[in-house]
Parts: C-alpha cells; sequence; structure tokens
C-alpha cells in the first residue's frame, strides 16, 4: 500500500481504528473521517502509537449531516485528488428512533445516504486511481431488511432491528448498482459482512447506555481486527483487481437472498437517494 491513499470513515473505534492501524502498517496514508474532535484525536493518538507510521491524519465528518458531507468532500478533494481506497466502514444502531440533520431515520440516513453523498462526491478522486477501490461494511442482517422507502422515516412501527436491518440491505443493493454503473471504468465496489463483532456500535457515545450489555456479551464477538479483515482484503489484495458487485463474508464471496438480488429494487433505491441528496 505503500504510496496509496486510503479514507475510512467511522476510523476512531473498532473496526475502523483495526482498519487504520493495518492500512497504515502498510505503508498508506491514512485519512481517518471522524464525527467527534475528541474521539477522533484520541484514536489518531492510539493508531500512530500502534502502527508506528506518522501518514494518518484526522479529518471530520459527520455523515448524518449532508452539509458535512459536502464540506469534507470539497476539502479532502482540495488536498487528495487520488484517492486509491474508500472504506465505507462507519455504522450506527438507534436504539429509539432518531433522524439526522437532514430530516432522515438515522440509521439509514448515516448508514446508507451519508455514504451513498461521500461516495459519489469522491468517485472522481477514485476514478484517477490506478485502480479505484470502494468497501462497504455491510451486515448479514440484511435478510431481515426492507426499503420502506414511503415511509423513510420509519415514522410507524420503528424498531432498532428493523432501521438496521434496512440499512444494511440498503447498502448491499446500493453496492450492486454503482457496480453496474462503473462496469467500464477501472474503480471496483465490494461489500462485505464483518461477522459478530465487539464493537461499541448501538452503545450511546453520550449517556454510556448499553455498555453494559455489551461487555456481558463481549466473549461471543470476534475482535474488532478479526472483524476487520475481510474489509483489509477487499481493500488490498491484488488478486481482487477488476471483482467488482459482490458480497464477502470471511475472505469468500457469499450467496445473497433474492431481495438482495433484486436490480428493480436497486434502481428506485438509487434513484430515491439521489433525489434526496440533491445529485439529481
Amino acid at each position: 500500500m505503500q504510496g496509496k491513499t486510503v479514507l475510512i470513515t467511522g476510523a476512531n473505534s473498532g473496526m475502523g481504528l483495526a482498519t487504520t492501524v493495518e492500512m497504515a502498517r502498510r505503508g498508506a496514508t491514512v485519512i481517518m473521517a471522524c464525527r467527534s474532535l475528541k474521539r477522533g484525536e484520541e484514536a489518531l493518538a492510539e493508531a500512530v502509537r500502534q502502527s508506528g507510521s506518522s501518514k494518518i491524519r484526522l479529518m471530520l465528518c459527520d455523515l448524518a449531516s449532508f452539509d458535512s458531507i459536502r464540506a469534507f468532500a470539497g476539502e479532502f478533494t482540495a488536498e487528495y485528488p487520488v484517492l486509491d481506497v474508500l472504506i465505507n466502514n462507519a455504522g450506527v444502531v438507534a436504539l429509539k428512533r432518531e433522524l439526522t440533520a437532514d430530516g432522515y431515520e438515522l440509521d439509514l440516513g448515516v448508514n446508507h445516504l451519508g455514504h451513498f453523498l461521500l461516495t459519489l462526491l469522491l468517485l472522481d478522486n477514485l476514478k484517477s486511481a490506478e485502480q479505484g477501490r470502494i468497501v462497504v461494511v455491510a451486515s448479514g442482517a440484511y435478510k431481515l431488511g426492507k426499503l420502506y422507502l414511503e415511509d423513510h422515516t420509519l415514522s410507524r412501527g420503528f424498531n432498532p432491528a428493523k432501521a438496521y436491518a434496512r440499512s444494511k440491505l440498503a447498502n448491499i443493493l446500493f453496492t450492486h448498482e454503482l457496480a453496474a454503473r462503473l462496469k467500464d471504468t477501472r474503480v471496483t465496489v465490494n461489500c462485505l459482512h464483518p461477522g459478530a463483532v465487539g464493537t461499541s456500535i448501538g452503545v450511546n457515545r453520550e449517556t454510556g447506555f448499553g455498555r453494559g450489555v455489551l461487555k456481558l456479551l463481549s466473549r461471543f464477538f470476534l475482535t474488532p481486527e478479526q472483524g476487520a479483515d475481510t474489509a483489509i482484503l477487499l481493500a488490498t489484495a491484488p488478486e481482487l483487481d477488476g471483482v467488482s458487485g459482490q458480497y464477502y463474508y470471511r475472505r469468500k464471496i457469499k450467496e445473497l437472498t433474492p431481495r438482495a438480488e433484486d436490480t428493480e429494487a436497486a434502481a428506485r433505491l438509487w434513484k430515491w437517494s439521489l433525489e434526496q441528496t440533491g445529485l439529481e
């Protein structure tokens, strides 16, 4: 990864931090896109300590705000015209119904729409790379998901599993549609299920709610480093040049349920997402 630039969202903890450390160890210039300055600075110091690399930088980006994403993309593009790898790692699980700054249910707004906007704003940077790669951290929870675009705020019948599963289904449909649209370019996009990883997702960062349950269950989870393994493979493996539009689990391509292979649903989600983010 020497001489390559890697951007990782949600890089301040869990798999994002583990991925940052490994990419830096391999010689990449790594940009950590984080929402919180305090947590980001703490994670940056830890990433430098673990990797021994000085080529790591923190940049602030709140995926729950289209304005923040646009500002970040503008600043990033001005400094890094070439982006070799974009790892859409950040993810949230809202334990109660919340809306983003732009009025979208939080899981869909961050996990899908925020990354949708960021990815499209950085496509020219990725196309400028020798072989640009987009890695989308999805989840096997997609199997329970439905899009519910007619009620995108989930004003009726919200529950955390429903919201999260929908956002992960959206991640996979986005990967398929984007891969089709990039087929004549040097940019690939693949998604993955990292497994059951013991991260802070679902824990309220302000109140700490959910941390006790996470601690009790931690021995059943993969470590963040284990969870990051497939994302790192997709970001770095030379043998995957040209492989695109696939869903991976434990380093292997896995079959998807018919709902996640629905090309009409993927096209509908793409059109809707363009409209919502103002990219029409």
